[in-house]
């Protein structure tokens, strides 16, 4: 792909964006970047883009802008169906992702991850799994560093891990990963997509490219996947199966992981030493396990890891126990799916909040988990009264008109031996910038807790 002078239009001008159009003035072109946010509110990334050469528009789309380009880049969080995206393809315009551009300039097989849930989680084991086998390895893609930086970087390689998310997908053309997975599929950016049958075309858009030299790792046990594996042509492997399945991959006896691939080495791997909380984080191991064998990890490299993960920070993290009563922050858990998962993981009373921007989903589903496991629902966000609503009768429940609010009811609700947990099925966009921020905002209200449970500052 020649770049050189000619027009192109980056569209989102966040980390991905800024590292998009950075590769683009390197390789010769003339870029404009365009962003709904104002300067002020682009803070650093504008002055840098400029920086660079890029020239900015800032504020409402122009569709003649759109119009007036040789190739426009879309960074993940910008909808492919906009108008002015509409209109350019109409023209004939080229329209991709950031996760193309780049792909169209690596050469290393890729293990790419995607999945409604665990794809933070499982990309950083597989990372580690091959790096601790003594391979050069790159892991970003929707997480950390963009592939796009990665390939402007000029290093290289053995192996290149990826979290990929839908919304890459949905722009891609060319993308093959050596190694695909596929870890669940639940309910989720519905307010982005027409429907939810939609949402999961996107998702098995992975697996698209691949021929029989590559290989596809699936949930075997997840009714909405397995329909989409009569179109693989892909060597397929599954995690989540049981020894009498007959399917080639993972599953687990006891508490090891145990691969059934004919004419391969069987490793048996022990979970004796895994730290990670919950039956969702076993099949990500399991899932990571297939995936990083298969991109060329060795069982001592695997096994160390799966000894020594100490997992991600907001994904079930547990913060401390105070009063006999354990705090947990789950604040990447923005969709139903999430809550089911990390409900699941605790056999003691939960006093759960949740809320904040609703995403389009259900959370009727929800009920019985809540009925069976949560003694108190605390509510916050704009969603606050559709979730109410959703689970009334369910169980005891409260607003709460702020995060820090909601610590402190939920620790006036629990007793010795309970679980206060943040997961909140929704997105953090209505109170937080992100759901780090509203994850470090949890915490810092649960360290004010004293040693009785109180509110130091109350």
């Amino acid at each position: 792909m020649n770049l050189k002078n000619r027009k192109v239009l980056v569209v989102g001008l966040a980390k991905t964006g800024l590292a998009a159009a950075r590769f683009l003035r390197n390789q010769g072109a003339q870029v404009t970047a365009a962003d709904l946010l104002t300067q002020d509110q682009l803070g650093p990334c504008a002055e840098q883009a400029r920086a660079m050469g890029v020239s900015l528009e800032l504020g409402p789309h122009k569709t003649e802008t759109f119009l007036k380009c040789d190739l426009i880049v879309l960074s993940p969080g910008v909808p492919h169906t906009i108008g002015p995206i509409e209109a350019a393809r109409k023209a004939g315009i080229p329209v991709i992702g950031e996760l193309e551009l780049a792909v169209r300039h690596i050469k290393e097989p890729i293990v790419a991850i995607t999945g409604t849930n665990g794809k933070t989680t499982t990309t950083n084991l597989v990372g580690e799994m091959l790096k601790a086998s003594g391979l050069e390895v790159f892991v970003g893609g929707n997480i950390g560093a963009p592939l796009i930086g990665y390939v402007d970087s000029g290093s290289r390689v053995d192996v290149i891990v990826a979290e990929i998310s839908s919304f890459q997908l949905d722009t891609m053309e060319s993308f093959r990963p050596k190694v695909g997975v596929l870890l669940n599929i639940s309910e989720d950016h519905l307010d982005r997509y027409k429907d939810f049958h939609a949402y999961i075309r996107s998702k098995g858009r992975l697996f698209e490219n691949q021929d029989s030299t590559d290989i596809a790792v699936l949930n075997g046990a997840d009714p909405l996947i397995l329909p989409l594996e009569s179109a693989l042509r892909a060597q397929k492997l599954y995690f989540n199966i049981n020894a009498h399945d007959g399917k080639k991959g993972g599953g687990l006896q006891g508490d090891k992981i145990v691969f059934q691939v004919p004419g391969r080495a069987r490793p048996t791997l022990s979970l004796a030493n895994f730290q990670l909380k919950g039956v969702h984080n076993v099949e990500n191991a399991t899932a990571a396990s297939l995936a990083a064998w298969a991109a060329g990890a060795h069982k001592s490299g695997i096994q160390s890891t799966l000894d020594t993960f100490k997992g991600l920070k907001h994904r079930l993290e547990h913060i401390r126990t105070v009063h006999g009563v354990q705090y947990y922050n789950d604040s990447k858990g923005t969709n139903v799916g999430a809550v089911m998962r990390s409900l699941e993981s605790f056999d003691a009373p939960v006093v759960l909040i949740m809320g904040g921007r609703d995403k389009g989903g259900s959370y009727t589903v929800l009920r019985g988990l809540i009925r069976e496991r949560v003694k108190r629902l605390i509510a916050i966000g704009e969603a606050r009264e559709k979730i109410l609503h959703a689970v009334s009768g369910a169980t005891d429940c409260q607003k709460a008109t702020s995060l820090e609010e909601a610590v402190h009811l939920a620790a006036q609700a629990a007793t010795p031996g309970d679980v206060v947990l943040l997961s909140p099925a929704c997105s953090s966009f209505d109170m937080f910038t992100d759901y780090a921020e509203r994850g470090e905002a949890f915490c810092k209200a649960v360290n004010n807790l004293n040693d009785e449970g109180q509110m130091i500052n109350a």
